[in-house]
Formats: structure tokens, C-alpha cells, sequence
């Protein structure tokens, strides 16, 4: 699944599609034209090329952290043998002991099977003091993809043996590893040890009840969270922690009324009004309003500029305008200006909100990020006015005026992938790489593009499996891994990763997927529950419609 940033929309790219395999070229000798030649594969996506490149920049000129590189590139590449000859490099080059290098020689040991090193290697991480317990649980993930049984083996004996720190952020950590696993015992375990290790503690309630609801048993998660109230009106952070697992549960009402206990900013104003307009109450949203006018009598830049967007929510467009005319002081003007463009688009005052669009794009006193944002609204609200041409060319004087934007490529990207123009939406996804090859989000929607849009499934799961490293636990990520298993023939894995994500998010692509892939596997009726979910939270959904084609449904 793609995961929208901003102001979702799209746009073309003049820049050529890099090779989908990898060049055959002979190691650099030179360490700089290595360094370069790896960072250019690195950036095409052709990771053991990058990986090798970088072993030879880094035997040449020396240098550790080169080394160390080529080590993590050649773990993501999943080439083994490499990542072994590289870590060897950066060990004899830095002989002296750190957490980083020691979680990569645990996921050395795991990925070759070696439980005995790779159990030394993760309790010296274990006692390692502040940080090490993350390491090791990073080396674990590591090596799920791999020797995912071991993984599990592994984790099962450093719970049952008490080799966690007594902290409840590690215990935590290393539950959420469990759940992901698809270990509801161990997961059980390792609830019994966190409730009878740290008694009272709210976290561990909720903890269970984020089990239970992604368990699907939500019934058993509702009187855990209601034992919260008492305590989360003591604690901003557990009031927070409680809105978002009502919300969570499809309770945004509750979550708004939770978050309505005890000392109110900006921040906590803003999400209730956000959750009571999810909740469809507008009433609620009125009384919200009538609230923040109470306490406006101060010129609070921040507090108009909410008063505007909770009057926007009420459709008192007028009221609105007025708020956001009021702004005080220049730290705030730049988004009250856009709010209001927006609202004069809604009032079907088209001309003036795309006229106060450009005025924000040429005005230099301005901050970069409020001009920038300017023309992805102007696409946004041009796609809204079905004008084609207009989007187009917002997006054209965006990336003139702020080059290789990766707000404004992404949004472009998204643009071309939805006209089906996928070399182009690639090119933009590309882009974004060569600046920031690190990009979770890009990654992630480069991958699953071409999974969904493409037979170059290896290629999708390369950039999907690099997200996933980077965001194991992100249901945008979990859902497109599971979907590129389904395109690679594989029903039946690709099944629980995307029953994960559904429980993680509810979301009409996931269900889609869902739908489709249980379909396929003979499971109609519980495949017709998914769609028609999906229809219910959004009706147009794109993933829905090219499924029920796909299947006949």
C-alpha cells in the first residue's frame, strides 16, 4: 500500500528509468570511483552490485566505515557471503567492540544457523546496559526472513531464561517482535512475565489491549481500557496513549472524550476536533467550537488559526475566513493563507483561491515550506476540479521554483501511477532515492508500484523488504510485503501478513488485498466480508475495484 504524504496527487519526469539488473562492471580500484559506483547502484536499487562496490572502496582505501557499509548493504541485499567477507573487513579495520557491529555478527550467526553464536552474541547485547537490548532485537529481525524458526527459538529461550533487562521498554520491544512472529503463546508469556515484573504499571494494560484488538477481540479490550480512564486523567501521555487505541477501535467518540480530560493545549484541541469529526459529530464539534471561542480573546496565532479549521469542519465557511484574516503575527501567516484558499475553493470562489495560491507562491516573506505547500494544495484542488492540464502544470512550477522537492516528486509520483503511466511515476520515485536512498515512504510505494503495476516482483520486493527493515511494524509496509508475496505465487504466506496489517490499520487497500487473496484461495464468503469493509470505508477505492475485476466478484 501507498502510503499518501501531504496533499496526495502527481506529475512526469524527464529523467530515464534506471536499469531494473544490475550491471556487470569490474570492481572500481580507485576507493572514490568505487564509493560513487556503489552509491549510484545503491540508488537503482541493485544492492549486492552497491555491495561490492563498496567492499572494494573499502579495501582500498582502508577505511571502517566503508566496511561497514558494504556490511549493512550486503545483510539488505540478502547476500550472505558478502555481508560475512565485509564484516571481516570491518572487524580486522576497527578491532574494538561495539553494539552495532556485535547485533550484525548475531544476524551473521542467525542467517547461518549458528544458534550457539548467535546466543552468545545476543546476551552480550542483553547486558550491554542502556541500548543494547534494541541491537539485539534488531539482529533478530535481521534474520527473520531467513531462519525465521530460529528466530523464534531464539526469542523464546532469552524470555523463558530472564535474559531481558528488567525494563518494561525492552519486554515491550521484544512482545511486539513475538506478535509480529505470529507466536500468540510466546506472546502470552511474554505478558504474564511484564504483568507479574512490573504491577500497576498502565502501559501493561494497554499493552494487552492492543493484543486483544489486534487479536480481533475486541469485546476483552474495551474493559481493559475503561480500567485506564482513572489513571489517564493524572497522565497527558497515557490520555493519549488511551484516545489512540479507542480510535483504534473504531471509537473515535470515546477517544475524543477521553482526550477532554484534564488540561487542554493546542495539540490535544486539535485531535479532538479531528476525532469528532470522524465520529461524524457534529454537535460535539459545535460545543468544541463554542469552547475555543470562550478562551480566544487573547490574539493566539494558534488558537484562531483552530478556530478557523474547526469552523471549516462545521461548513461555517464564512466564519472561517474570518478567523484566518485575524491571525496575528507572520510565524502562522503562511498556513492561514493557505486555509483560506481552500475555504474559498469550497465556497466554489475557484478563481480567488487559485489567485491567493499564486500570490503564496510568489511571496518571498513567506517561509519556503508554506510556498512549497502552495502548489501541492493548487494540484490537489485542480484534480478536485477535474482539470488535468492545470495539475500538471502546478506541479511543473512547484519542482521549477523548488528542484527535486521530495514532497512535491512523491505527490507527482502518485499522479502518474494513478494515470498509469508507471515508467513516469518511477522516474519520480527514483528521484527522491538518489537524494534520500533511505526513504521509507518512497521505498515502500516504489515497491509495492511495482508489484502491483509490473511483473518485476523481485525487484518490488527488494525496495519493500528495505522499508521493512527500516519500519517493521508499519501496516502500510506489512501490507505491501504481503501483497508482493501474493504476486510472487505465494497465497498462503502473503495471508498473514495481510491479516497483520488489517489489524494494525483498516484501510480499504488492505482489505482489498485481503479480499483478493482469500478469493484466490477458495475462502469466497470470507473474501466478500473483506470487500464489502472496504467498500464501507471507501466506496471509489481503486485497490477494490481492480480486485473485484480481478476475481470476477
Amino acid at each position: 500500500m501507498i502510503r499518501l504524504l501531504l496533499i496526495a496527487a502527481l506529475l512526469a519526469s524527464s529523467l530515464p528509468v534506471f536499469a531494473a539488473k544490475p550491471v556487470a562492471r569490474a570492481p572500481a580500484e580507485d576507493p572514490l570511483e568505487a564509493s560513487i559506483a556503489g552509491e549510484f547502484a545503491l540508488q537503482a536499487g541493485q544492492l549486492p552490485e552497491a555491495a561490492r562496490q563498496y567492499l572494494q572502496a573499502a579495501r582500498s582505501a582502508s577505511d571502517p566505515v566503508l566496511a561497514e557499509r558494504a556490511t549493512r548493504i550486503a545483510l539488505l541485499a540478502n547476500e550472505d557471503a558478502l555481508a560475512r567477507e565485509s564484516y571481516a573487513l570491518w572487524q580486522a579495520l576497527a578491532p574494538q567492540q561495539s553494539a552495532p557491529r556485535q547485533a550484525v555478527a548475531a544476524t551473521l550467526a542467525l542467517r547461518a544457523g549458528g544458534k550457539r553464536a548467535a546466543r552468545r552474541e545476543l546476551q552480550a547485547l542483553l547486558r550491554d546496559g542502556d541500548d543494547g537490548w534494541k541491537h539485539a532485537l534488531a539482529a533478530l529481525i535481521g534474520a527473520v526472513g531467513k531462519q525465521p524458526k530460529l528466530v523464534v527459538a531464539q526469542l523464546e529461550d532469552l524470555v523463558d531464561d530472564g535474559e531481558l533487562p528488567d525494563k518494561l521498554e525492552p519486554w515491550l520491544g521484544f512482545g511486539g517482535l513475538a506478535q509480529r512472529l505470529e507466536q500468540p503463546a510466546l506472546v502470552e508469556r511474554i505478558v504474564r512475565q511484564v504483568v507479574a515484573r512490573f504491577p500497576g504499571e498502565p502501559r501493561v494494560a494497554l499493552l494487552r489491549a492492543q493484543l486483544l484488538r489486534e487479536d480481533g477481540k475486541l469485546d476483552e479490550a474495551r474493559p481493559l481500557l475503561a480500567g485506564l480512564e482513572d489513571a489517564a486523567r493524572l497522565s497527558q501521555r497515557l490520555r493519549w496513549s488511551l484516545a489512540g487505541e479507542y480510535d483504534a477501535l473504531g471509537d473515535a467518540a470515546k477517544a475524543a472524550e477521553v482526550l477532554a480530560q484534564g488540561p487542554q493545549d493546542e495539540s490535544s484541541y486539535a485531535q479532538r476536533a479531528a476525532l469528532l469529526d470522524k465520529a461524524k459529530d457534529k454537535a460535539g464539534l459545535a460545543t468544541l467550537y463554542d469552547e475555543l471561542k470562550r478562551e480566544a480573546t487573547r490574539p493566539n496565532p494558534m488558537r484562531r488559526l483552530l478556530l478557523g479549521q474547526v469552523a471549516e469542519l462545521l461548513e461555517r465557511y464564512d466564519e472561517a475566513l474570518a478567523w484566518y484574516a485575524n491571525v496575528p503575527g507572520e510565524e502562522v501567516q503562511g498556513i492561514a493563507r493557505l486555509r483560506s484558499a481552500n475555504v474559498l475553493f469550497q465556497l466554489r470562489r475557484k478563481q480567488e483561491a487559485f489567485d491567493a495560491l499564486r500570490a503564496i507562491q510568489s511571496d518571498a516573506t513567506l517561509e519556503e515550506q508554506s510556498q512549497r505547500d502552495a502548489y501541492l494544495l493548487e494540484a490537489e484542488l485542480r484534480l478536485k476540479d477535474k482539470d488535468a492540464a492545470g495539475e500538471l502544470d502546478a506541479y511543473a512550477r512547484g519542482l521549477a521554483a523548488f528542484a527535486d522537492d521530495e514532497a512535491l516528486l512523491y505527490s507527482r509520483a502518485l499522479l502518474w501511477e494513478r494515470r498509469d503511466e508507471i515508467a513516469r511515476a518511477e522516474a519520480d520515485f527514483r528521484r527522491i532515492l538518489v537524494v534520500s536512498p533511505d526513504d521509507v515512504n518512497t521505498l515502500n510505494a516504489l515497491g509495492y508500484t511495482l508489484a502491483d503495476r509490473t511483473d518485476r516482483y523481485r525487484e518490488a520486493l527488494q525496495l519493500i523488504d528495505r522499508a521493512r527493515v527500516a519500519e517493521p511494524g508499519n501496516a502500510a509496509i506489512i501490507d505491501s510485503y504481503g501483497w508482493v508475496l501474493f504476486r510472487l505465487g505465494k497465497p498462503r504466506e502473503a495471508l498473514g501478513h495481510l491479516r497483520h496489517a488489517f489489524a494494525l490499520q483498516k484501510d480499504a487497500d488492505i482489505a482489498s488485498h485481503l479480499g483478493q487473496v482469500l478469493w484466490v484461495l477458495g475462502e469466497k464468503e470470507e473474501a466478500r466480508r473483506y470487500f464489502d469493509e472496504a467498500r464501507r470505508i471507501d466506496p471509489e477505492n481503486r485497490a477494490l475495484q481492480r480486485a473485484l475485476k480481478d476475481v470476477g466478484a
